[in-house]
């Protein structure tokens, strides 16, 4: 999944109406479809990507509005590209045509194509963002982000940081984190994230 931004609590204001993506349509004909074309059962599909069966079948039957969460394990359990579950361009093209993705008030920006492996995203954070109470979240994975302008907030175990334009983070994302944006100006965040253990190696020019 990619990097993950604050939960409201229970009780709390929810990301935006649905709490989904508003730009998504014809998921779950894709989703069924690719899981025919692959020979797949649904409790087969369950155990490759740790969604439930029955989640799996709302999702395929329009029932269950698709989220990050769920999409991602989906594109690499059939090894295609996050955007072509929620409408892909045309092939051919190496070129990378980002489609707005909103999550509540956050706007992401997918900027790979690879199925597995890391995964680039831009996220543009709202000022104030968010609102609500919420808790620090763990999951599977190792994150990168760079803040391209603006600045963020990291909490990240007990260390409460913040991050200004130019800087760097990355970190086990088994460690409890979030990442927010308390100040008055909107900010703009690159993000790559890996399966556990596929870490970022960042390497300077020789000289």
């Amino acid at each position: 999944m990619p990097p993950t931004l604050p939960r409201p609590r229970l009780g709390g204001k929810l990301p935006c109406r649905s709490g989904k993506f508003e730009s998504v349509e014809n998921v779950g004909e894709r989703l069924r479809a690719l899981r025919r074309q692959r020979g797949a059962t649904l409790a087969e599909l369950s155990e490759a990507t740790g969604i439930s069966i029955s989640t799996l079948s709302r999702l395929e039957a329009g029932r269950r509005k698709p989220t990050l969460e769920l999409l991602l394990p989906l594109a690499r359990a059939h090894q295609v590209p996050l955007d072509e579950l929620v409408g892909a361009p045309e092939t051919g093209d190496p070129r990378v045509h980002a489609r707005p993705i909103r999550r509540g008030d956050v706007t992401w920006l997918p900027l790979s194509r690879r199925p597995g492996g890391l995964q680039a995203f831009k996220q543009i954070i709202p000022a104030r963002y968010p609102s609500w109470d919420y808790e620090l979240q763990t999951h599977e994975g190792y994150e990168w982000l760079y803040v391209l302008s603006g600045r963020v907030r990291l909490q990240l175990g007990e260390h409460d940081l913040t991050l200004l334009e130019g800087e760097v983070a990355e970190f086990d994302t088994r460690t409890p984190h979030a990442i927010s944006n308390p100040y008055d100006q909107p900010a703009e965040v690159l993000s790559l994230f890996g399966p556990q253990g596929e870490r970022m190696h960042v390497r300077a020019r020789p000289k």
